[in-house]
């Protein structure tokens, strides 16, 4: 809610201003936590403004998560209650949802309610993972301890995706400026040509005949052709959205020369850091096994996981149950059951997280050095394909003005 104030500083001198805050409390106790002697406060009226808007579309990021909860761990640990940490992250946070979302849990709080269930009414915010986790530090009194180990969960998985990302951007930016030069080559320049071929009656080789059929096909049915890929792209996109489209893409995505095993082994490490994460702070296996299927984006992963979850109750343990299914690589499987005879599961699946970001990371770099050479050549193909047709249809026609 928003609050007009008129407050004294220290000073003795007079100042207005507005605040958020939860409540008429909160928001004489964040002024005075300034500084400010309160006079008069009011609540202002809230109207659907520019800024309402900007903070149902503003976008949060995971370092903003990872701020979040590492400096509330840091007011912890100083000993200040949770409350008044709230407070005082919501009046230095500036992006408006995690400030309106800051507002709420805070609340929530001295309405009575524990910091991981006021988290779970925010799900765009905090995952399952995040609030279960945050629950288990709670119920062992290890919360800062939970909070900073979340913060590392989500920094780390960030940087994972932005590698990624940062690794294919190259060759994409490539593939796009080549495709709009072919483009630009087909529309305008070899149209131009052939008019000019056609105007001399030169006799064109049979590169230039086959360029020049393209070129006219495309220029009458290529609108066509590219409705038509748009409204397959179309549907194939609303298959994949449906459960079944969605298992048979994953099966397939997994099958793929190169991108299968970087997929995999993204896929498990994820799978690894969740349970490692979960299992240290304290939360039971089987709760973790739910955990994990549900933060799964692969759908036979995830029908692994379940089946192993399914044995895990039953009383077979990890190991076995993973050891049987060869979606799970056998260094995960042997590393679970040293995790179990150890009792050391955490350390174990940390490590063996570890080993498959590094493997995927090198994957992904080999696989775009791979691409970017591979684009060249095919570019360079059609280009000079589309030069000897035209340089050697020039030809022709200078040979015929000669004689």
């Amino acid at each position: 809610m928003e609050y007009s104030y008129v407050a004294y500083t220290e000073d003795k001198r007079m100042v207005k201003g507005r605040i958020s805050a939860a409540n008429d409390e909160t928001a004489i106790n964040i002024l005075g936590y300034g500084g400010y002697q309160v006079v008069s406060l009011k609540q202002v009226a809230t109207s659907f403004t520019t800024g309402r808007i900007a903070a149902l579309f503003s976008r949060v990021k995971p370092q903003e998560i990872v701020m979040f909860s590492r400096q509330l761990a840091l007011l912890l640990e100083s000993g200040t209650d949770i409350g008044t940490a709230l407070d005082l992250l919501q009046g230095q946070t500036t992006n408006r949802t995690i400030k309106k979302a800051i507002t709420e849990v805070a609340a929530d709080i001295r309405g009575g309610s524990l910091l991981s269930t006021a988290l779970a009414k925010h799900p765009r915010l905090f995952s399952k993972i995040y609030c279960q986790a945050i629950a288990a530090g709670e119920q062992g009194g290890s919360l800062e301890i939970v909070l900073r180990q979340m913060a590392d969960f989500i920094e780390r998985q960030a940087l994972t995706e932005k590698k990624i990302k940062n690794a294919l951007t190259y060759p994409i930016i490539v593939a796009v400026v080549a495709i709009a030069v072919i483009i630009l080559l087909v529309t305008f320049v070899i149209p131009t040509f052939t008019q000019l071929y056609t105007a001399f009656g030169a006799n064109i080789p049979a590169t230039t005949k086959v360029l020049m059929n393209i070129t006219s096909w495309l220029s009458r049915f290529g609108l066509y052709l590219v409705g038509a890929i748009l409204i397959l792209g179309a549907i194939l996109y609303a298959y994949i959205r449906t459960p079944a489209g969605k298992y048979q893409w994953d099966a397939l995505l997994l099958r793929m020369p190169v991108i299968g095993r970087i997929a995999l082994l993204n896929e498990l490490g994820r799978c690894c850091r969740t349970i490692s994460l979960l299992f240290k702070v304290g939360v039971p296996l089987p709760e973790i096994m739910t955990l994990t299927v549900q933060g799964s984006g692969n759908k036979i992963i995830n029908e692994a996981l379940g089946q192993v979850k399914e044995e895990l109750i039953r009383g077979e343990g990890l190991y076995k149950p993973m050891a049987k299914r060869s979606v799970f690589l056998p260094l995960m499987s042997q590393m679970v059951g040293v995790g179990e005879e150890t009792g050391n599961l955490d350390n174990t699946l940390a490590t063996v997280a570890q080993s498959f970001e590094a493997e995927s990371e090198d994957r992904t770099g080999s696989a775009v050095a791979l691409i970017q050479p591979i684009i060249t050549v095919i570019i360079g193909i059609i280009v000079a394909f589309i030069a000897i047709s035209m340089f050697s249809a020039m030809y022709g026609v200078y040979g015929q003005i000669t004689q």
